[in-house]
């Protein structure tokens, strides 16, 4: 029985196309500049995401930090969304690396309102205030929404007025574009820096892209090296990644769809409370009756060969890629539908 893994799109193994290109990589010491398929990559990536340069790092958590790192000076306020993945899955590396404090915002779902995000910028010279370093947005929202145009074009435009740097976590910013239906450089386009991730849905085995002016790559690059991120002959990961960009981008379009149907299933099922509204991308987040037991739930998915996290507060979510097709959704399904019906 074949193992499906609906915990996350972290799970996604490189594809066959990927290993071999691995294989085949030219590589050289990156840290010298010498990996002409590095190189390769961060030009391929800069220009997919709009921005001057690019640089590859080892993580999305490395890319957001690294960009608050450059970005910042000690002591510096960032401005961002009170449940986005910098405040809540990154260990609380901002204090630790870059030093700086968070300033959080109630958001509506991961949107961010601009007047909201004015009212907390540091205008003046006042000596007991800290300087206003950084606005993070997040597109798409790690709850799986997308966040609109408009919304990141008000946060863009009030940054621009008060000369505050924009910093966009774009992990799945491709799946964001999916379902905008835009070009991905029409979302970046409202942040002076970007990163994304290429070990989620597009499948590399490693690795995230920062991006953003020449200038700030240049001292990105220094401060990757400061945190021990200088690899060595990176080739063989940053092979997959142009795979990632220029072939596996364009089937996200069916992991979408795979998660929408998937919603639909589960939410013909009795007991079962699914926002159809809420899914966007490829993740489905879904209520669990009250009175289901988890434990018994977890246990029956282990048995099917499905690993799935389990829910939090009575709250679960799955997740599609490129190796959960209709015929896997079907076997999940049927799992919930046994339990429900116990």
């Amino acid at each position: 029985m074949s193992v499906l893994d609906v915990r996350s799109d972290t799970v996604t193994q490189p594809t066959l196309a990927m290993r071999q290109a691995m294989f085949d990589s030219v590589v050289g010491d990156d840290v010298y500049g010498d990996d002409p398929t590095v190189r390769e990559l961060e030009t391929l990536a800069a220009g997919i995401l709009g921005k001057e340069a690019a640089l590859f790092v080892p993580s999305g958590n490395f890319g957001n930090q690294l960009a608050l790192y450059t970005h910042c000076q000690r002591g510096d306020e960032v401005i961002l969304g009170d449940d986005c993945h910098i405040v809540w899955h990154e260990t609380g590396g901002a204090a630790v690396i870059a030093g700086v404090q968070l300033r959080t915002i109630a958001s509506a779902d991961g949107v961010l309102r601009a007047d909201e995000v004015e009212k907390r910028i540091r205008d003046g010279e006042d000596i007991h205030w800290p300087r206003t370093g950084l606005i993070c947005v997040e597109n798409a929202h790690s709850n799986g929404r997308v966040i609109p145009l408009d919304a990141m074009a008000a946060v863009w435009e009030v940054a621009q007025q008060h000369g505050v740097p924009v910093h966009l976590d774009g992990a799945r910013v491709f799946n964001a574009a999916v379902h905008l239906g835009c070009d991905v450089r029409d979302i970046t386009r409202y942040s002076d820096t970007v990163m994304c991730c290429l070990s989620k849905g597009l499948a590399a085995p490693v690795g995230s892209i920062l991006a953003g002016p020449a200038a700030f790559i240049a001292r990105a690059r220094k401060h990757r090296k400061l945190l021990g991120g200088g690899l060595r002959q990176a080739g063989v990961l940053a092979a997959p990644g142009i795979l990632a960009l220029t072939e596996m981008v364009a089937r996200l379009p069916e992991d979408h769809a795979n998660a929408r149907y998937l919603a639909e299933q589960l939410a013909a099922l009795p007991g079962l409370s699914v926002n159809l509204d809420d899914v966007h991308i490829n993740m489905v987040w879904f209520r669990l009756p009250e009175t289901l037991d988890s434990g018994q739930l977890m246990a029956a998915l282990l048995d099917a060969g499905i690993k799935a996290n389990g829910p939090e507060h009575g709250l679960m979510r799955l997740v599609t890629h490129w190796q959960i097709g209709r015929a896997d959704i079907d076997r999940i399904v049927a799992v919930f539908a046994g339990v429900l019906a116990a």
